[in-house]
């Protein structure tokens, strides 16, 4: 009773409760004391082993006869980690119930705790009473005890718990800080599927009465979930509750400022107007004597450099200073943050002082500086000789997987991307494979240089490099390496008999594999595979895909018996079945998933192809020029959740309907979409592909194909109706009702637009690519823009309207500026390159005026990019 006085006081105001330990009065010295019968040389058995949980409970609950405090403590401590079967539980009910109701505010919280986790459902309604006294009680350690096991019970019983709204929300004006924090987080789960309910809830608390730090942190979650949501459904200027956030920037408590600070920074679609009070308290951050508040501000300082470097900049100078902190986790990301914000000028500085610490801090953040130095170069292209030596340098110290899959992920980034990287970034990679212990990173590196190596312009210094992989190397890295030998042989005519002599070497091996695919290319290289075409049989055998799920290969393979019919590669299925979702999702998150995995846009773009390869329907409609990043077409926490990925050809338009079934008890059988392309008039409907099978929680694709006429830029507006076959499902057995009952719903508007033609391909060198292509097919025309709230507004709607890559971060435009140039580039369907110049300005009134220069290859391309701006 003693413990619990100092919060029982009615004119206590203070924020900060007393912590209570469970392990208070506890003697370690005792405990361990007593666990020396462990190293007796005469075990006593009896003595040491484990007692059957039963007989340990009821041992225990002949305790609660005793009035000692700290012993009373630990029988409730046992009880609720012992979880007694249902049998049991009738026993300490009533000892628990009676503690429950006791004078004592330690037995009254501790027993509220211990029957919350022990009973069930129908003994729950007997004491819900008491509980909802409780969640009232003037002590605060009784009502938080309540409130969290009101927590735990949501999940268990959250009809039971529902039924409390009125006194939590009794809670929620406590003057207790934890009692509030405790409060604000049940109300909220009770109310969190219900959006307008969690909207009138923030609406009321943010008009300041929550006073505890904790509930306002958690206030500000919950304000930032309601703004994003609003910020879906609504296109207001004004975001609701944007000043309860600003004004949280002032608050007494750092942990509220941070809270906001974030908030602010993590909003979707920030401007610089918004985000400058959140800057300007996380620089006061930087010069704290706390390291936990300068770590904190410094790394969500990193994160807003990477979407408005130009709105950190003002931070520079203070970031500076915390290179040399003591701590290397705050130093690391402060130069990181360096790196996405300075300019072109400060980068060797920064990257000598980056060299002094490498060694000291943790893989962990080795991989930001990596990641940090890759954006750089691709900003900087003229820099990639530095930044390449240096993620060479760093390549062959020490470090664990992952780092080192970072540097050479960034390396392969910048030699795909600079083209002038290429040498030197290959030669980097083959010395590191001389001495690389990660077999994935060197199956990596060898598959790459089979694919780049025969382009360079002496392809025979690699050979060495990969040879030594089949002689120094393990079964798997040599496999990799036979094969990148073979396509140096494939498309280097003058390597071919040196290729030969090494293949022919390999047959000896040790291995299967590497014999198998050294006997497989040698026949394929010295026979008849390559005399038509001109050798393109032999590439695209050696190249070329093999346009089945390998799921489905496998499975074939495993289900084959040996015999004298062979094994025959055409009867292994064509059809992408579709795969359980490996996790389960978390609750609330119900949005469509694909089978894509890879996080790439190259692998992604790579495994699209090969999907839709394999569909006999789609397999004879050429090479695949883009596809789209997928389009929602349902709201987040509806019964079924599709979204589309449009995949643009030269002459048709497939459209992947990706589709996930998020009610347990049904199973949808022919689902199909039926398209309305009633405001698409250049589009025909040639095809489509229904899903046989979509059971709960397993993601599923159904296709639909278009005709469209060549070369056009054909847009349009498309309906689309999801049509399917609904049957039940028991959910004791999993058995699927043999009758069904069509159903249909009905999903969002899908547009296809020009941006949809333009693929996104940067340059290292604007100038240099702008000059090579020549004004031959160039077209220049000025623009009026209307009324615009900024630069970078207008900067960004026409990059979204031509669909295409910002170069040399033209597409940040500086604060304050009322004119601005903006280099773009790409490749339209066709593979035709386009670049484009963008000259911007901005009077008074906002009126914003723009000068469009476009080079192409093609006369008709330059043409369609003036359409497009004219018309968008």
């Amino acid at each position: 009773m003693a413990l619990a006085q100092p919060l029982v006081k009615k004119d206590d105001d203070r924020d900060d409760e007393a912590e209570y330990s469970p392990f208070l009065g506890i003697e370690k010295g005792a405990v361990l004391q007593e666990a020396r019968v462990f190293n007796d040389p005469q075990l006593d058995a009896r003595r040491c082993a484990q007692v059957e949980a039963t007989e340990v409970f009821f041992a225990v609950t002949k305790l609660f006869q005793s009035k000692d405090t700290g012993l009373r403590r630990m029988v409730y401590l046992i009880i609720k980690e012992l979880s007694p079967s249902a049998d049991e539980v009738i026993i300490v009910t009533s000892s628990l119930m009676k503690d429950m109701n006791s004078k004592t505010d330690m037995y009254r919280a501790n027993a509220i705790r211990v029957l919350c986790r022990i009973t069930d459902g129908g003994l729950l309604g007997q004491i819900e009473r008491y509980l909802k006294q409780a969640i009232v009680d003037k002590n605060p350690v009784v009502a938080s005890a309540a409130l969290v096991s009101g927590i735990h019970l949501l999940q268990t019983n959250p009809e039971i718990v529902r039924r409390w709204s009125n006194e939590v929300q009794e809670a929620v004006q406590s003057r207790a800080a934890l009692v509030q924090f405790h409060a604000l987080g049940l109300l909220h789960q009770i109310r969190q599927n219900d959006r307008l309910a969690v909207s009138k809830l923030v609406t009321s608390l943010t008009r300041g009465s929550v006073r505890s730090p904790l509930a306002q942190c958690l206030l500000i979650r919950y304000t930032s979930q309601v703004i994003r949501e609003s910020s879906l459904n609504t296109q207001a200027p004004d975001r609701p509750f944007y000043d309860y956030l600003e004004g949280c920037l002032r608050h007494k408590a750092e942990m509220v400022i941070f809270e906001a600070a974030r908030a602010i920074t993590e909003l979707s679609g920030v401007t610089s107007r918004e985000l400058t009070p959140a800057i300007t308290v996380l620089q006061l951050f930087l010069s704290s004597s706390k390291p936990v508040l300068r770590f904190a501000a410094v790394r969500t300082l990193n994160k807003v450099a990477m979407t408005h470097p130009l709105a950190v900049t003002n931070c520079n100078i203070d970031m500076e200073s915390l290179i040399s902190d003591q701590n290397r986790s705050i130093a690391t990301l402060a130069i990181t943050t360096l790196l996405k914000t300075g300019n072109e000028s400060s980068v060797d500085r920064l990257m000598k002082q980056i060299t002094n610490f490498m060694s000291d801090i943790a893989d962990e953040f080795k991989i930001v500086v990596v990641e940090a130095i890759r954006s750089l170069c691709l900003k900087f292209p003229q820099k990639y000789r530095t930044l390449m030596n240096f993620l060479s340098n760093i390549l062959r110290e020490e470090g664990g997987f992952e780092y080192k899959k970072a540097i050479v992920d960034s390396i392969l980034i910048l030699i795909r991307d600079i083209p002038e990287a290429k040498e030197s970034g290959l030669s980097h990679l083959c010395e590191f494979i001389e001495d690389c212990e990660f077999t994935y990173l060197s199956t990596q590196i060898l598959h790459f240089l089979g694919n780049e190596g025969p382009k360079t312009a002496d392809p025979s210094k690699y050979i060495r490099y990969i040879y030594n992989r089949v002689i120094l190397e393990n079964a798997t890295v040599r496999a990799s390496a036979v094969s990148a030998l073979a396509k140096f042989g494939a498309l280097v005519e003058s390597l071919k008999p040196r290729i030969f002599v090494l293949l022919r070497r390999c047959l000896f091996d040790n291995d299967d594999e590497v014999r198998d695919r050294a006997t497989l290319y040698l026949n394929a290289l010295g026979g008849d595979v390559s005399s038509d075409n001109d050798g393109r049989d032999l590439k695209e055998f050696i190249y070329g895909t093999l346009h089945l799920p390998l799921v489905n290969l496998e499975a074939s393979l495993q289900a084959y018996e040996a015999s004298e019919e062979p094994f025959n590669l055409a009867a292994v299925p064509k059809e992408v079945k579709s795969q359980p979702l490996a996790e389960k999702k978390a609750p609330g998150k119900k949005a469509a998933a694909t089978n894509v995995g890879p996080t790439t846009v190259t692998s992604i773009g790579e495994t699209y192809e090969k999907l839709l390869a394999s569909i006999p329907e789609f397999s004879e409609f050429g090479k695949l020029f883009k596809s789209s990043p997928p389009v929602e077409l349902t709201e987040a926490e509806t019964e079924y959740a599709v979204n589309v990925v449009k995949h643009i050809f030269s002459n048709h338009v497939v459209l992947q309907y990706n589709c996930t079934n998020t009610i347990p008890e049904q199973v949808l059988e022919n689902v199909h979409v039926i398209v309305d392309a009633s405001e698409a008039e250049e589009f025909s409907e040639v095809a489509s592909k229904p899903l046989k099978s979509l059971p709960y929680d397993s993601p599923g694709q159904t296709f639909v194909a278009f005709e469209k006429p060549e070369g056009a830029l054909s847009t349009g507006k498309f309906s689309n109706m999801l049509k399917f076959v609904v049957k039940e499902v028991d959910p004791a057995t999993g058995d699927v009702e043999e009758e069904g009952v069509e159903d249909e719903y009905q999903l969002e508007d899908l547009e296809v637009n020009s941006a949809d033609y333009m693929l996104k391909v940067g340059v290292s060198n604007f100038k240099n690519a702008w000059e090579s292509l020549g004004a031959d097919f160039e077209r220049v025309d000025e623009y009026g823009l209307g009324v615009r709230e900024s630069l970078s507004e207008a900067v960004q709607a026409v990059i979204n309207l031509l669909g295409m890559q910002a170069c040399e971060g033209t597409d940040v435009v500086p604060s304050n500026s009322r004119s601005h140039t903006c280099l773009l580039a790409g490749r339209f369907i066709g593979n035709i390159q386009v670049l484009v110049r963008l000259s911007f300005g901005i009077d008074g009134p906002k009126q914003v005026a723009m000068k469009l220069a476009v080079r192409s290859e093609d006369q008709f391309v330059s043409d369609a990019i003036h359409e497009i701006v004219a018309n968008g």
